[in-house]
C-alpha cells in the first residue's frame, strides 16, 4: 500500500532528527555545539520589490528572536528555483522555504482553485481575516500540509491587480475588452480569469512583458500598481483600467520536512517572525497603492475606472458556470462571503 506523503516526510524528518540527536550527543560541547538550523528560501521576485524585502524582515526578526539558531539564505530572481517549482522541491525537501501562489496550490488541489478566482476576496482586510483568522484558513492550511507537505506560515497581500494598456480604450464593461490581447501568466486558472475578463489572453513570461508592449505584441496586461511601477510598464503603456479583479497573495510557507525538525519554540519564532514580515509587506503595498494613482498620472497616464459591478457580475458567472467550481466545495464560496 502506499505511504502518504505526508507520513512519508514525517518517517523521514524523525530519521533525521534521531541521527542529528546522537550527532549532538556525542560531539564536544553537545547541544550548544550545533550549528544554526539552515533556512534557504527561494523566490522569483526581485530586488526592491516589497515581497522581496519581506525576507529580509524575516531573517532580521528571526535574528533577534532567536539569535544565532537559524541562517537564513534568501535567493531572489529564481537563481535558486524556477516559479512554480517551489511546492514540489519543498515536498521532496530539497527547498526549505518559498512564497508559493493559490495558483500553485490548485493545481495539486483542485478544490482550492476558489482562491484563484476574481472579485472573491473583497480587500487587503478581507483577506488577512479569511486565510488568518477564519476557519475557513485553518481547513485550508491543514489541507495544503497534509497533501502538499508545505506548511503556510502567513499571508502576504501582494496587491490588487488592475489592467494596463497599451493605447487608450473606452473601457466600461467587460464586451469592451473583446478582442484586446491581454498578457496573463501562463496557468490555466490565469488565462481563465483572463477570458472571465472579456479579453483575449495570451501567456508570456513576466520578464518579456516590457518588449511586449512596446512592440505592440499585447494590447496590455494586469498586475498590481506596485508591480507596475518597479517593472516600469508605465514607460510602454498609456491607460490604467481600475478593475480591481483580484486581491491576491503570496503565501509565506515552509517545506514540512524542515518544520518537523524544529522544536516548538523555534516553530513558534519561525511562525512568528514570518508573520511579521507579511504585516510589514502588506502595510508597505497598501501605502504604495494609495500614492501610484498621482504618480502615473504625472507620467502621463490615463487612469479609468469601469462599471466594477458589471465586470463583477460577469467574472462571477463565467466562474459558476465553469468546471472549476464543479470542483469547490459545497457552502465554501458563502463561508468565504460571510468572514467580515
Amino acid at each position: 500500500m502506499r505511504t502518504p506523503i505526508r507520513r512519508r516526510s514525517l518517517l523521514a524528518a524523525a530519521s533525521a532528527l534521531c541521527i542529528s540527536s546522537l550527532a549532538l550527543a556525542v560531539a564536544p560541547g553537545g547541544a550548544d555545539a550545533a550549528d544554526p538550523i539552515t533556512l534557504r528560501i527561494s523566490t522569483p521576485a526581485v530586488p526592491g520589490d516589497w515581497h522581496a524585502e519581506m525576507l529580509t524582515v524575516f531573517k532580521d526578526e528571526l535574528e533577534q528572536t532567536a539569535p544565532g539558531e537559524f541562517d537564513v539564505q534568501i535567493y531572489l530572481n529564481a537563481t535558486l528555483f524556477q516559479q512554480g517549482t517551489e511546492p514540489a522541491a519543498m515536498a521532496r525537501g530539497n527547498l526549505d522555504m518559498a512564497l508559493i501562489s493559490a495558483q500553485d496550490i490548485a493545481k495539486q488541489i483542485p478544490e482550492y482553485s476558489i482562491f484563484t478566482a476574481g472579485y472573491l476576496i473583497r480587500d487587503p482586510e478581507h483577506q488577512w481575516q479569511v486565510f488568518e483568522e477564519s476557519d475557513v484558513g485553518a481547513e485550508f492550511k491543514a489541507r495544503v500540509l497534509e497533501e502538499m507537505d508545505v506548511k503556510i506560515l502567513a499571508t502576504a497581500y501582494l496587491g490588487t491587480r488592475q489592467l494596463n494598456l497599451r493605447e487608450v480604450k473606452d473601457v466600461a464593461t467587460p464586451a469592451d475588452l473583446e478582442g484586446v490581447t491581454l498578457r496573463m501568466p501562463g496557468a490555466d486558472t490565469w488565462q481563465f480569469l483572463g477570458r472571465a475578463l472579456g479579453a483575449n489572453p495570451s501567456p508570456m513570461a513576466f520578464n518579456e512583458v516590457y518588449l511586449a508592449l512596446q512592440t505592440g505584441a499585447i494590447d496590455g496586461q494586469d498586475n498590481p500598481l506596485p508591480t507596475d511601477e518597479k517593472a516600469k510598464f508605465y514607460e510602454v503603456t498609456e491607460q490604467i483600467v481600475l478593475t480591481s479583479h483580484l486581491v491576491d497573495q503570496v503565501f509565506f510557507s515552509i517545506a514540512a520536512p524542515t518544520w518537523d525538525q524544529l522544536s516548538d519554540e523555534q516553530k513558534t519564532k519561525v511562525e512568528d517572525a514570518a508573520k511579521v514580515a507579511a504585516k510589514w509587506n502588506t502595510e508597505k503595498r497598501i501605502e504604495d497603492e494609495a500614492r501610484l494613482l498621482d504618480f502615473f498620472k504625472e507620467q502621463g497616464l490615463t487612469i479609468t475606472e469601469p462599471d466594477v459591478a458589471a465586470f463583477r457580475e460577469h467574472v462571477q458567472k463565467a466562474y459558476l458556470e465553469s468546471e472549476y467550481s464543479q470542483t469547490w466545495p459545497d457552502g465554501l464560496l458563502d463561508r468565504i462571503n460571510a468572514v467580515k
